[in-house]
């Protein structure tokens, strides 16, 4: 026994000792290593936009400063290049933008702020140029602000309009056995429709059609205005497939080139007027934007507009940036209205919706807020469902034209599985002191004074949902419910019926904060700080996402993401204000 007490105290002791030494080695080159102030960027330099991991428009930070130490200190969000990229504009080292094989997964609404900032850098008289071996439609939107489009000569151009794709399974629940009680309010709720019918209804469809048509077309103005060529003939290319080749797609004006990458190359050296011979100066956009950040002059000025990120589904908790927890957005509401120096707070959305209960809460928290400083909300890919929940009563509202907002609706869903369970001979029976002293069970049929009573619940949620709306867009009851009922709008129909005032980005919003708070100098601060200990740290390392990596590399990053879509269905717990479905465009 005292051998194996012996070997065990040595295997314990090894243990130890490489944690320490991983750990110590960690530490020094968190310390020492990733010295932004060290990266050169040299005169006569092109900034390489490559965005392949850049997803949310902030990517966070922690409120111990210990975790700052120990996380990825280039880590960066899409807003922080959009910044670097102004500054780059009166940069003379920086001479121009290239956009090459890039492939993100920032959505249409971000995609349209990065292509407005790359046109303001387009008229400082420096150049963008863009290369691929392979362009879908949403990269093609974003490539197309370049004054040069390149494209392989045997690559292809994806230009056919939108489309989406909704499975339906009334007839496998009926099949299997296992079915999906829903209870909901709003017919354009269509998050649960696919459980309630084999094909879709008339107003999801009308609804479905209205959206990807409001988003085509804000996608083939702005083509329109940068190619110079007219709305009708671009619809008349997506509707023939008439790029779907490179010399289809030059012969139709949607690309300048069709040659390879060393050629796109040569031409970067002679609009830089270096020799053929020789490499050009570059440096990569997450660099560039990094030294940007640590290198930024602070403004002599008190005054600060507080920018408070909420990215992902509403959850209850803490949160992160990819969830909205109403733990670090309530701290952080409150910890900028009792800053004497934030004179104004932009609330940046970019959320399909989530936990109703969560949403209030950050609702009322946004509510106390506004009564002692000016709350703008700035809109990106979604403020659907909950996500406009928690815009509804700020001062002022901007979004994108392509924006997904509205799906002001609330549902349930309660898995059953009575049928399946008689099937293989499980039976389940209750007893209980009283009438109502159950919980709901799946292995037990949905009672009808059950439902009455969770639908009394969807009601009134639904209801204090559209009076929320109603106070916040100064409108009457009956007239948000007619526009509510779950539709989804996009930034620029939802212009129109008063769900939004004005169509903008993150830095309109923020203009639009100073003006109301009547100030003309100001910085800018970032929130939410996450409260995260060690244990929320040592999830991040590889050795702790091995599993999550093996699994991606194994199936596929769409089949993950479909994994990820199922877990989080699980992790929703009470009543949904969520947006109806997700639109991904290619």
């Amino acid at each position: 026994m005292k051998f194996l007490g012996n070997v065990l105290a040595t295997i314990v002791g090894i243990f130890i000792f490489f944690m320490l030494f991983f750990f110590g080695i960690l530490l020094i080159g968190a310390i020492f290593g990733g010295d932004s102030e060290g990266v050169e960027v040299k005169n006569n330099s092109v900034i390489e936009l490559n965005l392949e991991h850049i997803s949310n428009d902030y990517a966070g930070k922690y409120k111990d400063p210990w975790m700052d130490v120990f996380s990825e200190r280039k880590k960066i969000g899409l807003t922080d290049i959009i910044n670097a990229i102004e500054t780059a504009k009166t940069d003379d080292d920086i001479k121009g933008i290239s956009i090459l094989n890039n492939n993100s997964e920032i959505g249409m609404a971000q995609s349209k702020s990065l292509r407005d900032a790359l046109e303001s850098f387009k008229k400082s008289g420096k150049f963008v140029m863009a290369y691929a071996n392979f362009y879908t439609q949403k990269e093609y939107y974003l490539n197309s602000v370049a004054n040069t489009i390149y494209l392989n000569p045997v690559g292809e151009l994806d230009f056919k309009g939108l489309s989406t794709e909704v499975m339906f399974f009334k007839d496998f629940q009926d099949k299997s056995g296992i079915k999906l009680e829903v209870i909901r309010h709003g017919k354009y709720k269509s998050a649960v429709e696919p459980f309630l019918e084999n094909k879709m209804s008339d107003a999801n469809r009308e609804q479905t059609t209205a959206l990807l048509n409001s988003v085509w077309s804000s996608v083939i103005t702005d083509i329109s205005k940068s190619r110079n060529i007219s709305l009708a003939k671009l619809n008349e290319i997506a509707n023939g497939l008439l790029a779907r080749t490179p010399e289809m797609a030059k012969a139709q004006k949607l690309v300048d080139v069709v040659a390879y990458e060393d050629v796109y190359h040569d031409a970067i050296r002679k609009a830089l007027k270096v020799a053929k011979d020789e490499e050009y100066n570059t440096v990569s956009i997450t660099d560039y934007t990094q030294k940007t950040v640590t290198t930024s002059i602070n403004l002599d000025t008190s005054n600060e507009i507080a920018i408070i990120y909420a990215q992902g589904e509403i959850q209850s908790g803490e949160g992160d940036v990819n969830v909205i927890g109403e733990g670090s957005m309530r701290r952080s509401l409150q910890e900028a209205r009792k800053n004497k120096d934030v004179k104004a707070i932009v609330l940046r959305i970019d959320s399909p919706g989530g936990n109703a209960l969560t949403s209030d809460l950050i609702w009322r928290e946004i509510e106390l807020t506004k009564k002692v400083k000016p709350v703008v909300v700035s809109m990106g890919n979604y403020a659907a469902s909950g996500g406009y929940y928690i815009a509804c009563n700020a001062n002022k509202i901007f979004a994108e034209n392509n924006t997904i907002t509205g799906s002001i609706g609330v549902f349930g869903i309660l898995p059953n599985f009575t049928v399946i369970a008689n099937r293989y001979g499980i039976n389940t029976e209750q007893v209980r002191t009283h009438e109502n002293a159950s919980d709901y069970s799946p292995f037990v049929p949905l009672d009808e004074k059950f439902k009455a009573v969770t639908l009394e619940s969807i009601e009134h949620i639904y209801k204090t949902f559209v009076v929320h709306v109603a106070e916040g867009r100064k409108m009457t009851f009956a007239q948000v419910d007619n526009i509510a009922q779950g539709r989804v709008w996009t930034g620029s129909d939802a212009i129109k019926i008063g769900l939004v005032d004005k169509i903008g980005g993150l830095e309109d919003a923020i203009h639009e904060a100073a003006a109301i708070a009547k100030i003309k100098t100001y910085s800018t601060q970032n929130y939410p700080e996450y409260e995260k200990n060690f244990n929320d740290f040592l999830a991040n390392f590889p050795f702790a996402k091995s599993k999550e990596s093996f699994i991606k590399e194994e199936i596929g990053a769409e089949n993950y993401k479909l994994i990820q879509q199922l877990k989080q269905l699980q992790a929703r717990k009470g009543v949904q204000a969520l947006m109806p479905f997700e639109i991904n465009i290619q």
